[in-house]
């Protein structure tokens, strides 16, 4: 009997790490995203699939509508829109509710569509080319060139976070988009009187 112990005790240590292993494999995979670290890699991605979503879009010769539709996607689908958002609203997102902040996360991304959408649609017959990306603190500047015809290249760079692995903003030759529209949005709240409901309304 003393001599099995030690094999006993070899296959229960040996079960007992195969199970400690399982049990951690899953745990990690359960894990959000968030909780791991996104690389500059992976943030120059993101971008590149943006830009060539957007260089689709300009390039479509689609109607301005349709071009609008189809920026709204990309918006979806590659920036934080809610935080965005909440961020451009500002200090009365903290008291506003979750229908409301939703009312107005869908008719912000909408009215950003179709404002920077004629912005890029003066991209038709051009591209937008990435370039090179640098970490900053917990954010990723992914800096990119707009190359249109009959006009000097520009600079346009997206601000991606790495909690949430979307981008946060946007930079058209030096203009952010998220400081331009907080002041925007702010006018137009004041305008509405301090009412969400009426700035949502005005936005559509």
């Amino acid at each position: 009997m003393n001599n099995l112990f030690p094999f006993h005790a070899s296959i229960l240590g040996r079960r007992g790490f195969l199970t400690g292993a399982l049990s951690g494999l899953t745990l990690l995979i359960a894990m959000p995203r968030a909780v791991f670290a996104f690389s500059s890699s992976e943030a120059e991605a993101l971008i590149t699939k943006t830009v060539r979503d957007i260089n689709a879009i300009i390039n479509s010769g689609k109607s301005e509508s349709g071009m609008f539709t189809d920026f709204e996607r990309v918006l979806v689908n590659y920036a934080d829109t809610p935080n965005i958002a909440r961020s451009v609203l500002g200090p009365p997102a903290r008291s506003a509710s979750a229908a409301q902040l939703s009312a107005f996360t869908k008719a912000f991304q909408s009215y950003i569509s179709r404002k920077y959408g004629s912005r890029f649609r003066e991209f038709i017959g051009g591209k937008i080319e990435v370039d090179k990306t640098q970490k900053i603190n917990s954010i990723y500047e992914v800096s990119c060139t707009a190359i249109l015809r009959g006009e000097s290249p520009f600079a346009i760079s997206f601000i991606v976070a790495d909690k949430t692995g979307k981008f946060i903003d946007l930079t058209i030759e030096g203009i952010s988009l998220l400081k331009s529209e907080r002041a925007e949005i702010g006018a137009m709240l004041d305008q509405a009187g301090g009412s969400i409901e009426k700035l949502t309304a005005a936005l559509k």
